[in-house]
């Protein structure tokens, strides 16, 4: 397992749709365990292989990581089978759009059905966090930042902010 480089916006990389997974084998199940070494390494709780740069549909998850436990998890090729017309709004933050936080308006409730790890087709039904999560990363896959739902002005200031704080970075 390696960690890898995230991408950061305004990488354009970042706004390419991710292509459908053909098949599970170790190949893939390899870019898994890079994808949630990463995610742990950069104390995230999801990650999508666009924001490593690779344009698959792919991503990971692990939610028990913020109380200190593991239980990661794989979900390809997701898709959203149907979401809840009431929604709710969650402050939500992103390992490629560093150190900005900003609430986001989302379905409350989704179904969803993937591929595991082992290329079990699976159904979930999600709601808080797992909701909010799933929806953000798989947005990941058609190249929507969560910056992509805020207001003109709001998404500019956090381009800004994440750029002032790469040319800072780069000068130290």
């Amino acid at each position: 397992m390696s960690i890898r480089p995230i991408l950061t916006a305004p990488d354009p990389r970042l706004k390419a749709a991710s292509e459908k997974i053909s098949r599970v084998d170790d190949e893939l199940k390899k870019l898994i365990d890079d994808m949630l070494e990463t995610m742990y390494a950069e104390d995230g709780i999801g990650l999508a292989a666009i924001q490593i740069g690779v344009p698959r549909r792919l991503l990971v998850m692990d939610l028990a990581q913020k109380d200190g436990r593991r239980e990661p998890q794989a979900f390809i090729n997701p898709r959203i089978l149907w979401a809840s017309d009431e929604t709710i709004v969650v402050q939500e933050g992103c390992l490629s759009v560093p150190d900005i936080w900003e609430e986001v308006e989302r379905p409350a409730r989704i179904a969803a059905e993937f591929l595991d790890r082992d290329g079990t087709l699976k159904t979930v039904e999600a709601d808080g966090l797992l909701s909010t999560c799933l929806q953000h990363e798989m947005d990941h896959l058609d190249g929507v930042l969560f910056i992509d739902h805020l207001s003109k002005l709001k998404r500019s200031i956090a381009l800004r902010k994440v750029q002032k704080a790469k040319r800072l970075e780069q000068a130290s």
